[in-house]
C-alpha cells in the first residue's frame, strides 16, 4: 500500500535530489556526458562568480524584508478580523481572496500597479506632491517592489492567525480585565504569545517561500536591471537552462538547500525564547 509513494518519492525526489547532488561536481552541458571535476564548481561559485554574491545579497535582502514586513502585516490584520464588527466575514473573505489569485495574474497586475507614469502607486504619490519612482527600473527600488508583491498574499497567514487568536481561552483575557489590564497590555502579554507557535509556522514557512522565489522575479524584472533583482532560483534556471551549465546550476541549487537548512535550524534553535505552547510548563 505504501509503495506508491515510495515510487513516487524515490523517482521524482530523492532520485534527482542524489543526481544533482554529483552533477554538481561535473561539467555538464546537458547534451554531452557529465565531466567529473571535483569542486570546481564551488570554488568558481565562491572565489570568481561576482554575480553570486549579489545574487545571494539580493535574495537574503528580500527573504528578510518580505518576512519580516509579512509577519507584521498578517498579525495586525488578524488582530484586526478578530473585532466583533458587522460584515467581518465580508472582510475576512476579501483579505484572503489574493492569496488564490494565480501568480502569473498577481505579477501583471503589479506590473500594472506599479507603472511609472500611469501607476496607481505613483498616481497617489502624486497627489501628495511627490514624483514616484521607476520601481521595476531602478536599481534602488526594484527588490522594495518585489516585496509589495509579496505582501499580496499574506492572507493565508492571517487565516492561521486569526482561527489561533480566536482560539485563546477568554478566562485568561476576563483575568487579565480584572486584573487591570488594558487592551495593549493584553495583546502583548497574553495573545501574542499564545499566537507564536503559528507565527514561527509562518516565519518558517515564509523563509522557505522566499528563498526560492521565482515567478515575480521571471516575469516582472527577469533580473534586472543590472541583476538588481536577480534571486538564487532564477539564477540557477538560468545557468542550467539557458546557458546549458547544469553542472554549476546544481551547485548553486545545493548551496541554496544548505542556506535554507541553517536559516529554518537557526528559527527552530531560537524558538524556545519567544515560542510559548500552552502545556509548556517553565
Amino acid at each position: 500500500m505504501v509503495s506508491p509513494w515510495l515510487v513516487g518519492f524515490v523517482v521524482f525526489l530523492a532520485g534527482p535530489m542524489i543526481a544533482s547532488l554529483y552533477f554538481s561536481f561535473t561539467d555538464y552541458a546537458l547534451l554531452t556526458p557529465p565531466v567529473w571535476t571535483g569542486l570546481d564548481n564551488y570554488i568558481r561559485m565562491f572565489t570568481a562568480d561576482p554575480v553570486f554574491w549579489k545574487v545571494l545579497g539580493n535574495t537574503t535582502y528580500y527573504t528578510v524584508i518580505s518576512v519580516g514586513v509579512s509577519t507584521i502585516v498578517s498579525i495586525a490584520l488578524a488582530a484586526l478580523l478578530n473585532k466583533p464588527l458587522a460584515g467581518m466575514r465580508i472582510y475576512r473573505t476579501i483579505v484572503y481572496l489574493p492569496a488564490l489569485v494565480p501568480l502569473v495574474a498577481s505579477a501583471m497586475l503589479f506590473a500594472w500597479v506599479l507603472a511609472p507614469d500611469a501607476g496607481l502607486i505613483n498616481r497617489a504619490l502624486g497627489v501628495l506632491g511627490i514624483t514616484g519612482p521607476d520601481w521595476l527600473r531602478e536599481e534602488a527600488w526594484v527588490i522594495p517592489a518585489l516585496i509589495l508583491l509579496s505582501l499580496w498574499g499574506v492572507g493565508t497567514g492571517v487565516v492561521l492567525l486569526l482561527a489561533s487568536m480566536r482560539g485563546v481561552p477568554k478566562e485568561l483575557l476576563e483575568a487579565a480585565v480584572i486584573d487591570g489590564a488594558n487592551p495593549r497590555q493584553r495583546f502583548f502579554q497574553i495573545v501574542l504569545p499564545m499566537l507564536s507557535p503559528v507565527i514561527l509556522f509562518n516565519v518558517v514557512m515564509g523563509l522557505i517561500g522566499s528563498f526560492q522565489v521565482f515567478g515575480q522575479v521571471y516575469i516582472l524584472t527577469g533580473g534586472g536591471p543590472n541583476n538588481a533583482s536577480q534571486m538564487l532560483v532564477p539564477y540557477l534556471f538560468e545557468e542550467g537552462f539557458k546557458n546549458y551549465r547544469m553542472g554549476y546550476a546544481s551547485g548553486l541549487s545545493w548551496v541554496l538547500f544548505a542556506v535554507i537548512m541553517i536559516c529554518t535550524a537557526i528559527a527552530f534553535r531560537t524558538s524556545s525564547r519567544w515560542v510559548f505552547y500552552e502545556t509548556e510548563v517553565r
